[in-house]
C-alpha cells in the first residue's frame, strides 16, 4: 500500500495467550475493524480473520483457531470506538466470535452522506490520498482459511483497517461541517437495524411474480425446503439448487429424483443427496394452496406512474442540489408505497415512504408538490 512512507507492523495471531499482547498494540480511543470471510459455499457468514488496526500496526487474529474471541469483544468496550467500512457486512460474524462492540462508526455510511465514493479505496484515495497496493478482486476470491497467510494476503487484510481511524476523522470533521452529521447517525442506526433482520423469502426469488398461483405454491415449498437443509447442513441456498433452477421445478415439477437432478446444471453430485427432500416438497407444493400473486395483480394506472415519475424527478434534482447520490438520499421502491398509500398531505407521503426525519426534511415540500401536480 502506499501511505505517504509510514511502516506498517503486522502481527498475525493463532495463539489464544497471545491475544492480549498483541491487542494492546492496538489500544487507541479509535481502532479500525475488518472481517474476512470464508463462508461463499455456507449458509451462516463467518470470520476466517479478523483484523484489528490503528496507523502503523495491524492485528489479524486467525478465526479458524480461535472460536471465539472474548479478548477483543472486552477491548472493543465502551471507551473505545470501533470503524469499520460497510458495517452490515461484518456484524453478523463478529458477533459469530462472541464481539459486540458497543460504539461503531462506519466509514461507507459517512461517504454515501457526503457524497463521496462508497469503496474503500476510491474514498482512501480522495480523502486521505492512499492507495492501497495488490489486486482487490483477486484478494476477494482468495481461500482466507488457507495456511499461512501469504504476505501479500496479510498486507492486503492490514491495509483495510489501518487507515481508517484517520479517514472516520476526516469523514466526521467533514460530516459536522456541512452540519450532516444528524443525517449521518440516523442513517448508521437504519443500517444497523436492517444489519439485524432476515430479509430472505421465498417471494424474493426473480420470477416468482410472474408465475400462477399454483406454481407458486411449489416455489414456496421448495424454497422452504431448501432454506431448511441449507440451515441444518450449513450450506449457500444457491449452492444446493439455484433460484432459476427453483423457479424452473416450480413452472414444470418433475416427478422423479433422476428428473429433478437433471434440471441443474451445475453440483449434481451435491444435489443427488438431498433430491429425495426436494422432491417430497414439489408435492406438498403441489397438493398445496394456491399463493396468490402479490397485490393480487394489482396494476398502477397512467396518473400513479406519472406521480411516481415526478416524484423521482423531483428527488433527484434535490439530491443534485445536495452533491449526493440519489439512491442514499431516497431508493425509488419508498416512492411506489408512497403512491400506492394515496397520500393526503406532504406528511402522509413520508410516512407512507418510510422517510427517516433528516429525509422528510429536505423531500416533504419537493415531493408533495411532484405528487400533487402529477395527480390534480
Amino acid at each position: 500500500m502506499t501511505d505517504k512512507g509510514t511502516p506498517l507492523e503486522v502481527a498475525f495471531v493463532d495463539d489464544r495467550p497471545a491475544v492480549l499482547p498483541a491487542l494492546a498494540h492496538v489500544a487507541h480511543e479509535v481502532v479500525g475493524v475488518d472481517v474476512e470471510r470464508a463462508d461463499a459455499d455456507r449458509y451462516y457468514r463467518r470470520a476466517a480473520l479478523v483484523q484489528v488496526g490503528v496507523a502503523g500496526y495491524c492485528v489479524l487474529l486467525d478465526g479458524t483457531t480461535l472460536a471465539t474471541l472474548p479478548e477483543l469483544d472486552a477491548h472493543l468496550g465502551a471507551e473505545r470506538l470501533a470503524v469499520l467500512h460497510a458495517v452490515a457486512n461484518d456484524l453478523e460474524p463478529l458477533a459469530a466470535k462472541g464481539v459486540h462492540p458497543p460504539r461503531l462508526a462506519d466509514t461507507a455510511v459517512a461517504a454515501a452522506t457526503l457524497g463521496l465514493p462508497t469503496g474503500l479505496g476510491p474514498l482512501l484515495a480522495e480523502v486521505l490520498d492512499v492507495a492501497l497496493d495488490g489486486d482487490k478482486s483477486a484478494y476477494q476470491r482468495a481461500d482466507w482459511e488457507a495456511r499461512p497467510l501469504s504476505p501479500g494476503m496479510a498486507e492486503y487484510a492490514a491495509g483495510d483497517v489501518v487507515h481508517l481511524p484517520a479517514l472516520w476523522q476526516e469523514l466526521a470533521g467533514r460530516l459536522a461541517a456541512a452540519d450532516r452529521t444528524p443525517w449521518y447517525e440516523q442513517e448508521l442506526a437504519w443500517t444497523l437495524e436492517r444489519a439485524n433482520e432476515d430479509t430472505r423469502h421465498w417471494t424474493r426469488v426473480k420470477g416468482a411474480g410472474a408465475l400462477d398461483p399454483a406454481q407458486r405454491a411449489v416455489l414456496r415449498a421448495l424454497w422452504e425446503e431448501r432454506e431448511r437443509l441449507a440451515k441444518e447442513h450449513d450450506l449457500a441456498p444457491n449452492r444446493l439448487l439455484h433460484d432459476e433452477v427453483l423457479r424452473d421445478l416450480a413452472t414444470d415439477p418433475p416427478r422423479t429424483e433422476a428428473q429433478l437432478v437433471r434440471r441443474s446444471q451445475r453440483r449434481r453430485a451435491l444435489l443427488r443427496v438431498y433430491a429425495g427432500a426436494l422432491l417430497a416438497a414439489v408435492e406438498r407444493g403441489r397438493g398445496a394452496a394456491p399463493e396468490p400473486r402479490d397485490r393480487g395483480g394489482r396494476r398502477w394506472t397512467e396518473q400513479e406512474r406519472s406521480a411516481f415519475d415526478a416524484m423521482r424527478h423531483a428527488r433527484s434534482a434535490v439530491a443534485e442540489e445536495l452533491g449526493m447520490d440519489a439512491g442514499v438520499l431516497c431508493p425509488s421502491q419508498p416512492l411506489w408505497a408512497a403512491v400506492a398509500g394515496a397520500p393526503a398531505d406532504g406528511d402522509e407521503l413520508c410516512r407512507l415512504a418510510g422517510l427517516r426525519p433528516w429525509q422528510r426534511e429536505l423531500l416533504a415540500d419537493p415531493l408533495w408538490v411532484a405528487y400533487a401536480e402529477a395527480t390534480a
